[in-house]
């Protein structure tokens, strides 16, 4: 994982670039596509993702606000997005940015930009009775956060992950299992742990949704210990592009990287790209 700047950036745009080439026409013809027009498909509100992506060619975006309690009486708040494209059926392309980054730390307010990640997203099994859909997807963040201020380390990270979904008895599952390869900000190296992650929803009332997950992360090979969190939360559609969700996310360990976790955010699919273009 010790690649140059070059390597990284050629690598992440490379398998991008390959993937929106390999669209065509018969991509049209994706056997989920709904039939009633376009619908969301939101990863928020869980850590975990789900293993269907979104719709073959349409552009989605997700914007949250987290209000972060610390372990340090420090409050975070931070305006985080995800911008998702599905370039064929089953491949998207998937930019996160940390868009605004304020912090509060013993009477000292630092603000600034946040990091950015780019990443994509394959699916290569779809959901049938006794099989879940499953996907694989690959993300390298850029330090583009400030180092001076505290925002940022100023290194490169990695991330591999590997989603799996199924409907139970009216319940949808999203597990995840992901390993991080995260640049020392003062050493040379990565400091690596995994995580793991499994999502839970339900209908609750009309178009309101309950959703719940429990998440952990190992330890890291530096010696940072093992910690585990837990997420409720509710969301509702207000059609059928546009959802609206709000939550808590809280530590269930002493050693979890924050206290708790207060969000709202929403996601909404902005267009079906290549039906725009004519394609």
């Amino acid at each position: 994982m010790r690649l140059t700047l070059h390597y990284r950036a050629f690598f992440v745009l490379t398998v991008l670039l390959t993937g929106v080439g390999s669209a065509s026409p018969l991509s049209a013809q994706c056997p989920d596509k709904p039939k009633d027009g376009i619908v969301a498909n939101p990863n928020r509100p869980t850590v975990a993702d789900p293993a269907d992506i979104t719709q073959y060619g349409v552009l989605e975006v997700e914007y949250g606000y987290n209000h972060v309690m610390g372990l340090q009486r420090e409050r975070d708040n931070n305006l985080v997005g995800l911008f998702k494209f599905a370039a064929t059926c089953n491949f998207e392309i998937r930019w996160d940015t940390n868009t605004l980054m304020r912090q509060n730390l013993s009477r000292t307010t630092q603000t600034g930009f946040g990091d950015n990640a780019l990443g994509f997203q394959y699916r290569f099994a779809h959901q049938k009775k006794y099989v879940p859909a499953m996907a694989i997807g690959y993300s390298l963040t850029f330090p583009s956060a400030s180092v001076s201020k505290g925002l940022g380390t100023g290194k490169y990270d990695h991330q591999i992950r590997l989603y799996v979904s199924k409907d139970i008895l009216g319940v949808h599952f999203d597990f995840n299992t992901a390993y991080f390869f995260l640049g020392r900000p003062s050493s040379g190296g990565t400091d690596q742990n995994a995580e793991m992650n499994l999502a839970f929803s339900h209908p609750i009332y009309k178009k309101v949704q309950f959703t719940g997950e429990f998440y952990g992360d190992t330890h890291f090979n530096n010696g940072t210990t093992a910690s585990a969190n837990g997420l409720w939360a509710l969301t509702y559609a207000v059609t059928p592009r546009l959802v609206i969700d709000a939550g808590i996310d809280h530590a269930l360990t002493s050693s979890a990287p924050f206290r708790r976790n207060y969000f709202v955010g929403v996601t909404y699919s902005i267009a079906d790209i290549y039906k725009a273009l004519g394609r």
